[in-house]
Formats: C-alpha cells, sequence, structure tokens
C-alpha cells in the first residue's frame, strides 16, 4: 500500500504519513548510537565510534561529536555527509547573530533555527529529507544547561536525557531507569558510559570505540568550556567505573 505514496516527499499517505521521512528515521536507527545527558554543573555527550576497516587511517578528529559555538556541541547519528552540511549551516547561524547582537546565540533559538531548515526538506518536491537526527548540548545565561533532540522532521525537544542511532529505544529505557534529578557531571558520565556498554552490540569497550565530550563552565573564569576525552583518559574512565578491566601487560613488564 505504501509504494503508492513513498515515491515523493509531499505526497501524505492515507494515514497522514510522510513514508520518506521514516525512511530517514529508520537509516537512523541502524546508525553508531549517541546518548546526551544534562546534570546540574553540565552536560556529558557520548557516542559508539565504529570502526569499519582496520586499513582506515585514524583521524585527529571525532566523528561523532561537532562543536558548533563556544557554548553549543552536538553529538549526531546517521548518514554524516548529511551531517556535516547542518552542522555549517548551525555555525554560520550562530557567528551570524554573535556578529549581529555581540552575544551568543540562545541554544533553543539555534537549535530551532537548524529544525526550521530541516524541516523545509520535508515539505517541498525535488528535495529529500536530512538522514541525522542530533543531541545538542548548550549552555547560556537565560537557561543554563540545556540538552535538545531532534530528527529529520525538523520536530525538537528538551530532554534530560536521550538517546539516538541503534537501540535506542533499549538505552532510552535504561536512561528513564537509572537517570535522577540534580545528577552530577562524574555521575553523567558514569550513567552514559554504562548505558553505552549495554546497549552497543560490542562485547569489549575501549576508546577506540567511544566518543566522550563535556560541555561545562570553568568556576574560576565563567567561561563555558566543551571538552573531548581523550583515549586515554577514557580507558581510565572505562576502568573506574567497572565497565571494562585494567590491562595487566604494565604490571607484567620487567
Amino acid at each position: 500500500m505504501s509504494r503508492r505514496y513513498d515515491s515523493r516527499t509531499t505526497i501524505f499517505s492515507p494515514e497522514g504519513r510522510l513514508y520518506q521521512v521514516e525512511y530517514a528515521m529508520e537509516a537512523i536507527s541502524n546508525a553508531g548510537a549517541a546518548i546526551g545527558v544534562l546534570a546540574r554543573d553540565g552536560v556529558v555527550l557520548a557516542a559508539e565510534k565504529r570502526v569499519t576497516s582496520k586499513l582506515l587511517a585514524a583521524s585527529r578528529s571525532t566523528e561523532k561529536m561537532y562543536k558548533i559555538d563556544g557554548h553549543v556541541a552536538a553529538a549526531v547519528a546517521g548518514i554524516m555527509a548529511d551531517a556535516n552540511i547542518l552542522i555549517n549551516t548551525a555555525r554560520v547561524a550562530a557567528q551570524g547573530y554573535t556578529l549581529s547582537y555581540q552575544e551568543p546565540m540562545p541554544v533553543e533559538q539555534l537549535v530551532r533555527s537548524l529544525c526550521d531548515t530541516k524541516q523545509g526538506y520535508t515539505q517541498f518536491g525535488g528535495l529529500r529529507p536530512f538522514g541525522v537526527s542530533f543531541i545538542f548540548a548548550g549552555y547560556d545565561s537565560s537557561y543554563g544547561f540545556q540538552l535538545y533532540m531532534s530528527d529529520p522532521s525538523g520536530n525538537y525537544g528538551g530532554w534530560k536525557a536521550g538517546a539516538i542511532g541503534a537501540n535506542n529505544q533499549a538505552a532510552q529505557s535504561m536512561l528513564k531507569q537509572d537517570y535522577k534529578d540534580e545528577i552530577t557531571r562524574e555521575e553523567a558520565v558514569a550513567l552514559a558510559l554504562k548505558v553505552l556498554s549495554k546497549t552497543m552490540d560490542s562485547t569489549s569497550l575501549s576508546a577506540e570505540k567511544l566518543e566522550l565530550a563535556e560541555l561545562y563552565v570553568v568556576p574560576e573564569s565563567g567561561a563555558v568550556k566543551y571538552e573531548v576525552c581523550s583515549a586515554a583518559n577514557l580507558n581510565k574512565l572505562l576502568v573506574k567505573h567497572g565497565i571494562t578491566v585494567a590491562s595487566s601487560s604494565g604490571a607484567d613488564e620487567s
């Protein structure tokens, strides 16, 4: 039945569904997972980094985390080529606002601006929806730390914790069960790593398969800082929270 209505983005089915948007969401559900957790003193983003080939040269940049502006970052799941276009669009919007008003763009206004672009690609013929979902982490003086999620339809909402990508329903259930109000950033890191460890298909976790980033305010200066966890520190965190076992190779060496 759907074959009569899924060839065009702008055609509704009799049930009121846009199949092209649903196909984009299905593509995202097969992508590497990403998780965001809102804490009282920051926001934590964690994501699965899928290694497609051992021959692929290691990149110095992250694959799933993007810094949009000094006070906003995002984790993505889906088609990375689509993500690059939208991230650049968001960066231009943020810089344009700063140039015009001499202050950082409010987080929700930036998210809404990007989601307006995404929604336009579900409304006009000759286009297809962007096959990517985002988790936005940000801070502004009006509302403090914020976490937003958006999907290919252009819909977005504020969350305390959320998951996108593969096994997102299972991850969402675990977050709903284990999340507590007034959680600290350190507890948020432990929760994000725990959920990823139980929802990823991989049996053993390491820094090669994960990415972790935090957005927080530096107490001394009051400046917002976005920091990506290094591979060495991420391995230490995995051991600290009991997700992996510390390697004994160093102890065996004489």
